[in-house]
């Protein structure tokens, strides 16, 4: 899954704006909307995210918050959803902008701060580049998924004797360091191949390092 930043925005992809300022959001809706763009709004942080837990978690999504709202903010609301494993690229637009702030989202892991107000094209450029961001994170999650699942399939002997190929070891010192026979070991390296759904050596190190969890 290899999509641009540039492409196009679709039925599959949300804009979520989360400003408690109708105004705003209206405005923000209209924008976005006549570029094509599909935007769910909430009027608070609370009901973004009660409106996620009934929403299909492979939507492509991202959101744009409002930094000062009245019970929780969206500081605290980017926050909650990084504990919450509800990642999307975010980025905030506020008319109370400072230096310091922005500073704060951007390591939070903000895709962008601006400030009202601003331009359509900036706007539409940074919500360009949340959807690109979101479309690589998702394929990277969906891969991840794949990975693991190929994993699991690996009984414990040949977990330990791929630890072991990953760890550049050959044949006779896995036999060794695992106590079984050479032959042993090549049939558990044949077993983990045609699991893993790989043809090469290469290969095989490539999805057992692709994989966060420890084997």
């Amino acid at each position: 899954m290899n999509l641009s930043a540039t492409a196009k925005p679709n039925q599959a992809e949300v804009v979520y704006v989360v400003d408690d300022d109708e105004a705003v959001r209206d405005s923000l809706t209209w924008l976005l909307e006549s570029n094509g763009y599909v935007v769910r709004c909430h009027a608070s942080a609370e009901r973004f995210l009660q409106s996620l837990q009934s929403t299909d978690k492979s939507t492509i999504s991202c959101a744009i918050l409002d930094v000062r709202m009245p019970g929780m903010s969206g500081l605290e609301l980017q926050e909650r959803l990084t504990a919450e494993n509800l990642p999307m690229p975010v980025a905030f637009i506020t008319g109370h902008g400072d230096v310091s702030m922005a500073v704060s989202t951007m390591k939070r892991g903000a895709v962008d701060f601006i400030e009202k107000p601003f331009k359509e094209n900036d706007l539409c450029g940074l919500v360009d580049r949340m959807l690109a961001k979101a479309r690589i994170d998702y394929s990277q999650a969906s891969q991840r998924k794949i990975t693991q699942s190929l994993l699991s399939k690996l009984t414990g002997r040949e977990r330990q004797v791929l630890e072991r190929i990953v760890a550049g070891r050959l044949n006779k010192q896995i036999a060794d360091d695992l106590g079984i026979s050479i032959k042993t070991v090549e049939a558990h390296r044949a077993n983990i191949m045609e699991k893993l759904n790989v043809n090469t050596v290469a290969d095989l190190l490539r999805l057992a390092l692709s994989d966060p969890q420890p084997n």
